[in-house]
């Protein structure tokens, strides 16, 4: 059984698969699907596996799994909690083994996968999924039709299931086995000794804390229901994604009782899972569903001038990212599953996810709060989840808030604010720079930025293989110099306006290195810009990458109109896909196409010819800058445009992933739902005007 083609036009996106449908809009708002594409001998299993939904609840925790209900990852789960005082995401309820039972016989909603098999052993059916304002799977047995929904609360660390039944025949029995794992989001559980199997009864369920300093769990319904203290561990469930990462890839879970209950035709069972003891699980459903209604309201008007629903799904997917910390600090987790925040990631991610989204007070939250995390000029890179923990690792976090804020002038024009609350954190990045950090300085005779040493990853191609990077980058990267230069001229653009008061000379730091940048970076031999100078060798690493689109794309270029045509040409020759920038030139013998198996395999080819989406905002950007012929550059990006509404069902659900393979099919990797994925092709429409 394979996928088959479909040609239809463009509206909401859904999905065909011969008895599957996946729709990320309610019907009423639009029909319509993307096209999909594959061979004719897939398995229909294997596509739903393939296929992964996610909800979030605003506090960095969240839900997912497969469309089959299979877990394939370690990172799933039904109730993933960020818990602060214990430094991140845990899985407490990992998921369910739901069954109905009627004369008929036992009709499963889930699956396991277990050593070399499959529970329920024979061929599930998943007739319809659909993704509106949070996941719905219908469940058609002979002529009755059974629908289970999910959804997380916004700001609670709640999830709440919805069962309901439409039969003209007598009830099913519903039945629901909890399996908890209570372990980190790295880690997996395995049977012990040291679990609490009992449960405490409460008004409306039961409640279980399994380990000492981890949190309660209460358990609630709607209606009664029976439970059956039939606890027990369920054994060696497999997770196929992590196997073929090269990771432990069975776990141990643990059902502390049975739930039973009646399910009449017309009637709905609630069940809460939740970290809070009392609820009114029926208010709180309806008005978290109230909520998502005006969101996507919200939502549908900020795209419905321009991009349309396109624009539209990647808005609803930018609400994961945007999260309250244990500060109540608006931040942007960098990726689900396994990303926490990361300055770098944040700030790339901002103008798409808020500016561009009409979210202006976000931002500003965002940027004055990340600002303040700045130690001799440097905007942290990682940020623990818990204490004060803190990574200084990156030479382009800084730079790339000069970005944001060029961005939020853009939107606003209000130069008072810039003053007020930005430009003493620019000022003394940009001194700092200049005077020089550990592992960071600017030469004074070029101006150019030099950082790092043989054994240090400070841009964002930054993956090792046993402490070894495997992009080399010290001396001086070509987007570092282009984003200094860039934040160099947008201070000379102040300037005019505000008082500076800047510790060096400006103007003659403009000039040096646009000067240098120019006779440094710039390769004759390649006609393009190359991809690093090194100081000490006096040499350039004249790889063909990505990284030069920044010199084209950022609002200050350090290079002439012809240059930048000849730069956007090669990388337009040698790196565009469908989905992306590849990070090398497949015409480089280093060059790795497929980024797959162990994480030492997969980080040779993290930055060595795997794709990125993110780049496309940047991309279109110095194409739409340079062209002669604007109009036939916006077709050929529509192009683009196209391959990722068609990808938005290919991977997670409604969102855009974080890398592809280099070559056809490029296949997604990585992480499902990635920040600066779906905040540059937001950017991208606007800057499109589609």
């Amino acid at each position: 059984m394979g996928i088959k083609r479909l040609h239809c036009k463009r509206g909401s996106f859904i999905s065909h698969f011969p008895g599957i449908q996946v729709s990320t809009q309610e019907e009423q708002w639009g029909k319509g699907c993307a096209m999909i594409e594959t061979t004719e001998n897939v398995h229909a299993l294997e596509w739903w596996l393939s296929r992964e939904w996610l909800e979030t609840n605003g506090l960095g925790g969240y839900a997912s799994s497969t469309i089959a209900h299979c877990h394939t990852r370690k990172y799933h789960g039904l109730l993933v909690a960020n818990l602060h005082s214990r430094g991140g995401r845990h899985v407490l309820l990992s998921k369910i083994e739901d069954s109905v039972h009627s004369e008929e016989g036992r009709f499963y909603l889930s699956i396991h996968k277990y050593p070399m098999v499959y529970f329920p052993s024979r061929e599930p059916e998943l007739p319809r999924v659909t993704y509106p304002l949070y996941p719905r799977f219908t469940y058609r047995t002979g002529s009755d039709i059974l629908k289970k929904e999910l959804m997380l609360v916004e700001g609670d660390n709640t999830l709440i299931l919805r069962y309901s039944l439409e039969s003209d025949k007598k009830p099913y029995k519903l039945t629901i086995k909890p399996l908890l794992a209570f372990r980190g989001i790295h880690a997996l559980a395995h049977e012990n000794d040291s679990l609490n199997p009992h449960t405490a009864n409460t008004e409306e369920g039961f409640s279980i804390a399994p380990y000492h300093g981890m949190p309660r769990l209460f358990f609630r319904c709607n209606k009664p229901v029976l439970l059956l203290g039939d606890s027990d561990w369920y054994r060696n469930f497999e997770y196929s994604a992590e196997k073929e990462r090269g990771y432990e890839y069975q776990e141990d879970l643990f059902m502390p009782g049975t739930i039973e209950c009646a399910l009449e035709a017309g009637e709905e069972l609630l069940l809460s899972v939740s970290l809070d003891e009392k609820q009114d699980i029926e208010k709180l459903w309806e008005r978290e569903v109230q909520r998502r209604r005006r969101r996507f309201y919200e939502t549908k008007g900020e795209s419905s001038k321009r991009r349309g629903s396109f624009a539209q799904t990647l808005s609803n997917s930018a609400h994961a990212f945007i999260i309250r910390n244990a500060h109540n600090t608006p931040s942007v987790i960098a990726g689900y599953h396994w990303f926490y925040v990361w300055g770098r990631d944040t700030l790339i991610s901002l103008p798409g996810l808020t500016i561009y989204r009409g979210r202006k007070k976000e931002a500003l939250e965002i940027l004055k709060h990340i600002g303040t995390l700045r130690e001799n000029g440097l905007i942290p890179n990682f940020v623990a989840e818990e204490g004060n923990a803190r990574a200084y690792n990156s030479v382009d976090a800084s730079l790339w808030y000069f970005w944001c804020v060029q961005e939020l002038l853009k939107h606003t024009g209000d130069i008072k604010l810039i003053a007020r609350h930005f430009l003493p954190v620019m000022r003394d990045i940009a001194e700092c720079y200049v005077r020089g950090i550990p592992g960071v300085v600017v030469h004074h005779e070029n101006g150019l930025i030099c950082a790092g040493d043989a054994s240090t990853q400070l841009t964002w191609m930054d993956a090792s293989v046993k402490g070894v990077p495997v992009t080399p980058r010290s001396g001086c990267p070509v987007e570092i110099n282009a984003l200094w230069f860039n934040a160099l001229s947008f201070l000379k653009e102040l300037s005019g306006e505000i008082n500076l008061n800047v510790q060096f000379d400006l103007d003659e730091q403009i000039e040096k290195t646009k000067k240098s940048f120019n006779v440094l970076l710039w390769s004759d031999r390649t006609q393009c810009l190359a991809d690093l100078w090194i100081p000490w060798m006096d040499s350039r690493d004249e790889s063909v990458r990505p990284n030069q689109v920044f010199a084209v794309s950022l609002p200050y270029s350090p290079i002439d109109l012809e240059r930048a045509r000849l730069v956007m040409k090669k990388v337009t020759d040698e790196l565009l896909t469908p989905f992306g920038l590849r990070t090398l030139s497949p015409r480089d013998p280093r060059y790795q196409s497929v980024c797959d198996g162990p994480a030492e395999s997969r980080d040779a080819a993290y930055h060595q010819g795997t794709v990125w989406p993110w780049l496309l905002g940047h991309y279109g950007e110095g194409m739409l800058k340079t062209s002669e012929h604007r109009d036939a550059t916006k077709h050929e990006l529509m192009k683009i445009i196209f391959s990722m509404e068609a990808h938005l069902n290919d991977a997670g659900i409604g969102h855009i992933s974080e890398i592809f393979d280099g070559e056809y099919p490029h296949r997604p990797r990585g992480c499902i739902a990635q920040a600066w994925s779906s905040a540059e092709l937001l950017r991208l429409c606007a800057l499109m005007e589609i």
